[in-house]
């Protein structure tokens, strides 16, 4: 009996490294830069691609029957030789029943790149509701006269993310057109003042804490601003010219010769030679350079980079929209921060405190000439979680604290709107069950490295969210299994597909996949898998979460 048991385990294991393996058989090639929590600081250009052979169909393992058989097959993926050198946290519960279908290393402390993006969307849409709406407002000091504003056009952001192309099927002027439609629509014909863009609603560094100096140039590390557009970033595409020594072509998306300067000394190589395109912008610096080469008939490099000043990029595509529509502007094109004391506009809020105080009321406030709404947050919520979105999360945490009643620490100090969101996602996880000494928040989206949680605090998470009220907008904003978001390309083909929804992960040394998934008998399971100090980044580490994942779904047994 002993020998037979012995083989079968070996026939299991064999039978599971077939199936991850042609997991990889299945995932379309992309040639673009993808989505992700980081990128090296020098960008590989994209290879020419080889020519690609339809996929055969996925040689999948037969199906668990028991638990027993199911735990095993988990217990050999995990505790594969090629990954000990990592950390394989894993827990996996049946919603149903409450049983621990699965555990390993679930109460250690490890990184969860993206999968931070699942705390700060729950506790958002606890706190914040589904139809919270983010408003952009335009004031000016009086109503205009005549068609005329006398002073400046103030742009006063409240971190809307949704001007951006990812919410206009990729068009990146129509969210700006919008509001220079409603801006004309008030009757503003012509500015004698300035187009002022005021970011001051948030207090704080424009960065998330933790974040590291060369992810600061990508779009991943893109400044967090209350007037955001376009994801505060370019789409930037950079091809060989038509002959050797020629300059490199470079489009970009929106163009960004108004707000940031180009500079363009890569050239064109031989054909067959090695690609060495760099790409650089110095910290805070609002110049993109370009060094290097490219060779004859490469595909050339995709990708986005940061924009330095996102308040100024806004306001310099508002100023084109409005002068295409007729607006004559006397002033220039600036922006205002209150940490430099230069907003001209009371925060939401500021004047009752002020009555509440007893103090006199302060001289009448700028007029509103027109605002821009938002889409509703459970909109926002799946633009987040679907792309593993960075900026947009942390413009939530930001909101949040927005929300947090502001209380000063032990030695005075005002807490910034960053701490209050982090505060205010404590108090919901307390409430969901999950205690301080269960994580440690550093930013919102996880891209910073000193975020440390548990599998058990993300599975307790998820379990509450499954009874929570508004769980439905929580599921539908995750991505589903070779259907979209980051598991579009993902699980394609086994009986995952169009049925799990999960948080991926990644950065350098971790992958990470938590959610929910239905068993082949109707059961429903939530798990969260985060290997950690695990620097390949090659197909292995996502693959053996994958082929732990297609097993729950094609699981046909009952946990208990």
């Amino acid at each position: 009996m002993r020998s037979i048991d012995s083989g079968a385990r070996r026939l299991s294991f064999a039978l599971t490294v077939v199936f991850a393996l042609a997991l990889t058989l299945v995932q379309p090639l992309s040639f673009a830069q993808p989505q992700r929590d980081r990128r090296v600081a020098t960008p590989t250009p994209t290879p020419t691609p080889a020519p690609v052979t339809p996929a055969r169909p996925i040689a999948s393992a037969p199906a668990p029957r028991t638990l027993a058989e199911l735990q095993s097959r988990i217990g050999e993926i995990v505790r594969q030789p090629a990954l000990e050198p990592g950390i394989f946290a894993v827990k996996i519960v049946s919603l149903d029943t409450g049983d621990v279908i699965f555990e390993q290393y679930a109460n250690k402390f490890v990184r969860p790149a993206s999968n931070m993006k699942l705390y700060t969307v729950a506790a958002a849409l606890d706190r914040l509701t589904p139809d919270y709406h983010f408003i952009t407002s335009v004031y000016a000091k009086e109503k205009p006269d005549k068609d005329t504003i006398k002073g400046d056009l103030i742009i006063y952001g409240r971190g809307d993310p949704s001007i951006a192309a990812r919410f206009n099927n990729g068009d990146y002027f129509k969210g700006i057109n919008d509001l220079a439609d409603r801006i004309v629509a008030g009757g503003v014909k012509r500015v004698k003042g300035d187009v002022v863009g005021d970011e001051s609603y948030f207090n704080g560094a424009p960065l998330g804490s933790g974040w590291e100096w060369e992810d600061l140039q990508w779009s991943y590390g893109a400044q967090v601003s209350a007037l955001t557009v376009n994801d505060n970033a370019i789409d930037l595409t950079v091809k060989p010219g038509e002959k050797m020594g020629a300059p490199v072509l470079i489009t970009s998306g929106p163009p960004a010769t108004s707000f940031m300067t180009i500079s363009n000394r890569a050239t064109t190589a031989a054909r067959g030679s090695k690609s060495e395109l760099q790409i650089y912008r110095g910290l805070g610096a609002n110049t993109l350079e370009l060094s290097g080469s490219i060779p004859l008939g490469d595909n050339g490099w995709t990708g986005s980079v940061a924009i330095p000043d996102p308040a100024l990029a806004f306001v310099t595509m508002l100023r084109d929209s409005l002068t295409k529509r007729g607006v004559k502007i006397d002033g220039r094109s600036r922006t205002a921060d209150a940490r430099l004391g230069g907003s001209g506009i009371k925060p939401d809020g500021l004047l009752n405190l002020v009555l509440l105080a007893g103090m006199p009321p302060p001289p009448p406030g700028p007029v509103e000439i027109a605002s821009l709404q938002s889409p509703p947050f459970s909109v926002i919520a799946a633009h987040t979680l679907k792309p593993s979105q960075n900026q947009y999360t942390e413009l939530i945490l930001r909101t949040l604290g927005k929300h947090q009643p502001a209380k000063s620490d032990d030695g005075n100090r005002v807490r910034d709107d960053e701490e209050l969101g982090l505060e205010a996602l404590r108090t919901f996880l307390h409430q969901a069950g999950v205690g301080d000494s269960d994580l440690a928040l550093n930013d919102g989206s996880g891209l910073s490295r000193n975020d440390l949680i548990t599998a058990n605090a993300t599975v307790q998470l998820l379990t509450f969210m499954s009874k929570h009220k508004y769980f439905a907008q929580f599921r539908d904003a995750l991505p589903i299994a070779g259907v979209d978001g980051t598991l579009r390309t993902r699980m394609r083909g086994t009986p995952a597909e169009g049925n799990l929804r999960a948080k991926t992960g990644s950065l350098s040394s971790v992958a990470s996949l938590s959610g929910y998934v239905t068993t082949a008998a109707g059961e429903r399971l939530v798990f969260s898998m985060m290997l950690n100090n695990y620097p390949d980044a090659g197909a292995l580490r996502r693959d053996s979460i994958d082929a732990i994942a297609v097993l729950l779904a094609s699981f046909a047994g009952k946990s208990q």
